[in-house]
């Protein structure tokens, strides 16, 4: 099991939003995928303060965290059962 970072969007439903060079970003605990939130957070937070982004695009947090089980051929499903692509 690990956790992975989701977001809502409108044509696809439940979509990865975080990924690395291996396909989806697995997070061994829940705590340091919310960490990747809160650093993303940070980021815009950032660029709110030097003028480079709107305040209610700096302060949205679309992303949450759900639990993923990474199955022994690489794909990654959700606690929905929802295929979410494959680690290589």
């Amino acid at each position: 099991m690990g956790f992975c970072i989701f977001l809502d969007a409108v044509a696809e439903g439940r979509v990865v939003a975080v990924h690395d060079d291996n396909g989806p970003a697995v997070f061994a605990t829940e705590h340091e995928a919310e960490l990747e939130i809160v650093d993303h957070l940070m980021t815009r937070l950032r660029e709110f303060i030097e003028g480079g982004r709107e305040f209610e695009d700096a302060v949205a947090v679309e992303e949450y965290v759900l639990p993923v089980t990474v199955h022994p051929d690489g794909v990654i499903t959700d606690v929905d059962g929802g295929c979410h692509g494959t680690i290589r």
